[in-house]
């Protein structure tokens, strides 16, 4: 501790001298984010795995081409991924729940593969606030688990039990599509809902047994009313694991003003997602027809067919690596035009992201807000675009004046004190 309070003195003499002798401020900013960034535990509360990426000869170990990997987390400073066990929303059948549950066990099984045979060493599952802070204290890399649909529990809420027992600690009811459990934000475009904008009754005791076990409710997907429900029936604070605020881009994924409300009056947190077209749809869009402009004249000329985030990962890891490598290629050939483009459509940025988190805290206060990326499931802004520019957030905070002790709430601090909260409430029952 007094070997940090001698740094900080140390350099806020340096920036003093800086100052005095007409330096730039920006590099004395910087230099103070640094330090801040050194300090806190950072945590982004969402990113997806694909387990082609989770096999002994392929995996995090190694620089890849995914947001997140270890090197990536180590060159930008963060400390704490969450990773998703997600499942896309299928039919309503036996069988299709047991194709859910099916790839929910393999993603549970690849981040256990990860932290316990291929790299103990470098990244360890935390299940718990303390467990967070050992990890992080020790120098390794910390993982830990959220489930994105709850789908694969089918009918079966003992399965709950079972999640949270292989690590998982929060979970979505819902995700793009009605579930058995709870309706989607996607209702809103149609107008179509299997429970009146709401919860199943199976839903409504999921809500119950989540609270029992002491899982995090999360409310990122699910339709408003879903939410609703899901604030006033949950005994414990809930999360919205990766939403930003409809006031400033007004998507159904995003949160409005009355639920960001709730969410505060409830005592939980929303982790801003860095997702550009969630946060600034108009931009997002217009940006993207012109990069793809500029794109398909390359790609056609070389036969080359653009995927979807979806059809990507259909490919086998040999076939992905190839597309991967391919696009790169027509990337670099396309560059100056990508470029030149982009200055007349500029993409969403760190800047477009934080202006999300400064509209939150100043309506819910610092205690409810946090960071989550998205990564590999869609995610990034110019400025974060995957792991190793981590820090650029922690910058973008200082430049507008959050204080070491905001930072280090809106990093973790909050999402550490929801969980403890969740896990007392659990403990209570019991």
């Amino acid at each position: 501790m007094y070997y940090k309070s001698f740094i900080l003195i140390l350099i806020l003499f340096i920036n003093t001298v800086l100052f005095s002798q007409g330096a730039n401020p920006e590099i004395s900013l910087t230099e103070k984010a640094k330090l801040i960034h050194n300090q806190v535990i950072t945590i982004d509360t969402h990113c997806d795995i694909d387990v082609k990426n989770f096999q002994k000869n392929r995996n995090y170990t190694k620089t890849m081409s995914s947001q997140v990997d270890l090197p990536k987390m180590i060159s930008g400073g963060l400390d704490v991924a969450w990773f998703i066990v997600f499942t896309s929303q299928g039919k309503l059948t036996d069988e299709g729940y047991k194709k859910g549950y099916e790839n929910a066990m393999q993603k549970f099984e690849a981040i256990q593969r990860l932290t316990m045979e291929y790299a103990p060493d470098k990244i360890e599952l935390a299940l718990n606030s303390a467990d967070v802070k050992r990890i992080h204290a020790s120098g390794k890399k910390v993982a830990m688990i959220g489930i994105e649909n709850a789908y694969p529990l089918g009918t079966d809420l003992s399965n709950i039990q079972k999640f949270y027992d292989l690590g998982g600690r929060y979970m979505s009811l819902a995700h793009q599509g009605h579930s058995q459990f709870s309706d989607s934000n996607t209702g809103e475009k149609d107008g179509n809902w299997l429970y009146n904008n709401g919860l199943s009754e199976l839903g409504k005791q999921a809500i119950a047994e989540m609270n029992r076990v002491g899982m995090m409710i999360d409310v990122s997907h699910p339709s408003k009313g879903a939410i609703i429900e899901m604030i006033r029936l949950s005994k414990a604070p809930v999360i919205a694991s990766h939403s930003s605020a409809r006031a400033l881009c007004n998507h159904s994924r995003n949160l409005d003003d009355e639920l960001l409300l709730l969410i505060k009056q409830n005592g939980g947190v929303v982790q801003t997602v860095a997702f550009d077209g969630y946060v600034n749809m108009k931009k997002d869009n217009a940006h993207k027809a012109a990069q793809d402009k500029v794109l398909k004249s390359y790609t056609q000329k070389q036969n080359f067919t653009i995927l979807s985030w979806p059809e990507k990962q259909e490919l086998s890891a040999e076939d992905q690596q190839k597309y991967d490598k391919t696009f790169a290629e027509i990337k670099i050939q396309a560059k100056d035009d990508l470029t030149k483009a982009g200055k007349q459509a500029p993409p969403v940025n760190v800047a477009d992201f934080v202006d999300h988190i400064d509209y939150m805290v100043k309506l819910m206060g610092i205690d409810h807000v946090g960071i989550s990326s998205d990564f590999d499931g869609g995610g990034g802004v110019k400025g974060w675009n995957d792991a190793s520019e981590t820090f650029n957030v922690t910058l973008e905070l200082v430049k507008r004046g959050y204080s070491e002790e905001d930072i280090a709430k809106l990093w973790g601090l909050n999402l550490l004190r929801i969980i403890d909260e969740v896990q007392v409430y659990a403990e209570s029952m019991k």
